[in-house]
């Protein structure tokens, strides 16, 4: 591939992307789409009522997790495919269901069928649905949907990537990282979460704030995408619910790779890519500042990758996960797919 074939990253960018398993593209958008996007983030939060949402039966059934041992089991999770929902932090909730502090400081993440928070075993949030029938955050949210599927910019660097053929978006979501509470997100893969056959996840992570190691920036593990399988999956489970289903028994699944995490502190509106395989976490927010990011993923399509029924997050017949190029690439680069 020349370098005049690309239509924004550099041939640099794409090599360091494929060794590190991740690249920041610093001013990725402007300053007023950046605050535009920050805004409207700010607005959903103002606007969801405390009236109709579960604190008032709080309790396991209520709660979130991605831990091997607690599922998810709400039908308002499994059905969230086109629906906008908020996620509260564990912190904001006391043992009697109540509010710690005011609504726009407890909500952790707003999401399209999608606020699952990428944790292996650890983080827990109170699940809250606002339902907007047959809507979703990048796909009728006009602010979120000109940054994820009409930005030229973006359909540049998906074209440009090679990483899928004729790739579609899936599970949007806003990450507030509330000051002080803003839960860790330990060690993890996306490709474990959103699973396809081969793995071809691909995450797309934007700041709408300063990120610091004290409001909780982003660290990667550079170039264990390249040596780390993926030996589960998230699951719908037959009975209800979701869990993990194993790929690799643990005694047969290679160690997993050790090094030296690289933090990436990031500035509003710069772009993070993620390999759908790279280890990646971000501690705690201790600082007295939030930590907005929006971000979205895309995976491959058939019949390149099969994306199957048993995933948590569905389409649905009205919102079909949509496609992203206008022509599909022809031709990928080998991504590593373990």
């Amino acid at each position: 591939m020349s370098d005049t074939a690309l239509q924004y990253l550099t041939k640099e960018q794409i090599d360091q992307f494929y060794q590190d398993g991740y690249i920041r593209l610093p001013n990725f958008l402007g300053p007023d789409e950046t605050e535009a996007m920050l805004t409207r983030a700010k607005q959903l939060l103002g606007n969801f009522s405390l009236d109709d949402h579960p604190l008032d039966v709080y309790d396991v059934k209520t709660k979130f997790t991605t831990g091997d041992d607690n599922h998810v089991g709400d039908e308002y999770f499994l059905s969230s495919g086109d629906k906008i929902r908020y996620f509260l932090e564990e912190e904001a909730v006391d043992k009697d269901g109540k509010l710690t502090r005011e609504k726009h400081l407890a909500v952790n993440k707003i999401g399209h069928g999608t606020s699952l928070p990428f944790a292996d075993a650890y983080a827990i949030w109170v699940a809250y649905l606002i339902s907007k029938e047959n809507e979703g955050l990048h796909e009728l949210d006009p602010v979120f949907r000109a940054v994820t599927l009409e930005n030229p910019s973006m359909k540049a660097v998906a074209k440009d990537l090679r990483f899928h053929h004729d790739p579609v978006a899936l599970q949007s979501m806003i990450i507030c990282k509330q000051p002080q509470i803003g839960g860790e997100v330990p060690e993890h893969n996306d490709s474990t979460f959103l699973y396809t056959n081969p793995p071809s996840a691909l995450g797309f992570w934007i700041p709408l704030e300063k990120c610091t190691p004290e409001n909780g920036a982003l660290s990667f593990l550079p170039g264990s995408h390249r040596a780390t399988t993926i030996t589960k999956r998230f699951v719908r489970l037959p009975g209800g619910g979701t869990g993990f289903e194993e790929l690799i028994p643990p005694e047969q699944a290679p160690p997993k790779p050790e090094g030296k995490y690289v933090l990436e502190a990031c500035m509003p509106g710069d772009l993070v890519l993620i390999h759908g395989s790279v280890l990646h976490k971000s501690p705690k927010n201790t600082s007295l500042r939030t930590r907005f990011a929006y971000t979205f993923h895309m995976i491959e399509t058939p019949p390149y990758a099969v994306y199957d029924e048993k995933n948590w997050l569905q389409p649905t017949a009205e919102t079909p996960f949509p496609k992203l190029l206008d022509t599909p690439n022809s031709i990928v680069l080998e991504p590593t797919r373990v």
